[in-house]
């Protein structure tokens, strides 16, 4: 039994989709961030770093893994899916997946951030951030033209990277004249665990907690 540690962000789809796909079985554990429950704590054993997402694994003594990177490769690992094992493939997978770590996600962050959340709006740095994910949503793009997805086979690398690119409208980023990065993200968005796995966090995400997207923004640019 997987424990999760989730709320409905980018980075909380990647490890409810991943489950989905694995068939594992979970307990969802909700971590508002507008009530800033990730620095509780009881959460800060779990994760020291204060973050979503983060699981236990009680069938392994209790382990507990954050970093949405990290939990994706450990329950590769311990299922002996969506990671190869040869060196070469995996190292493609890895590559991709750092590629997402590194680049999308910390870019299309801040692009979110300062579009959506910051008290002032500083238009240059919007832009900055807008412009930059959109070149990397171009190497994306690229690469898509010569493999059906990023690593080859269907793998973590694509979980990480499609969780953030499907939300691209709320950075302000546009996805238009990359045809191969829409047909692969229209080609995940079909399979049935991504579906599930990203309505997941959105449970819990109730409108009788009277919480808003702008306080926790505002709380995401404090942090």
């Amino acid at each position: 039994m997987i424990d999760l540690y989730t709320w409905a962000t980018p980075n909380g789809y990647k490890i409810s989709v991943m489950l989905e796909e694995l068939g594992l079985p979970y307990t969802v554990h909700p971590i508002n961030l507008g009530k800033r429950e990730q620095k509780r704590p009881e959460y800060l054993k779990i994760n020291p770093n204060g973050r979503i997402p983060a699981i236990v694994d009680r069938e392994e003594d209790n382990f507990t893994i954050f970093e949405s990177g990290a939990i994706l490769i450990y329950l590769a690992e311990k299922t002996g899916q969506l990671l190869p094992t040869d060196r070469k493939g995996r190292s493609r997978v890895i590559q991709w997946l750092m590629f997402q770590m590194g680049g999308v996600g910390p870019m299309q962050g801040q692009a979110n951030v300062f579009l959506r959340y910051f008290p002032e709006k500083i238009p240059a740095a919007i832009q900055r951030y807008q412009k930059e994910t959109r070149r990397l949503y171009t190497v994306l793009d690229t690469r898509l033209q010569e493999s059906e997805y990023l690593a080859g086979d269907y793998s973590i690398a694509d979980i990480a990277t499609w969780t953030w690119v499907h939300v691209h409208s709320w950075a302000g980023v546009s996805v238009e004249g990359l045809p191969q990065l829409q047909r692969w993200m229209a080609a995940i968005a079909q399979r049935p665990a991504a579906q599930r796995g990203v309505k997941v966090p959105h449970e819990f995400r109730l409108d009788s907690d009277q919480e808003s997207l702008l306080e926790q923004g505002k709380n995401i640019v404090e942090r």
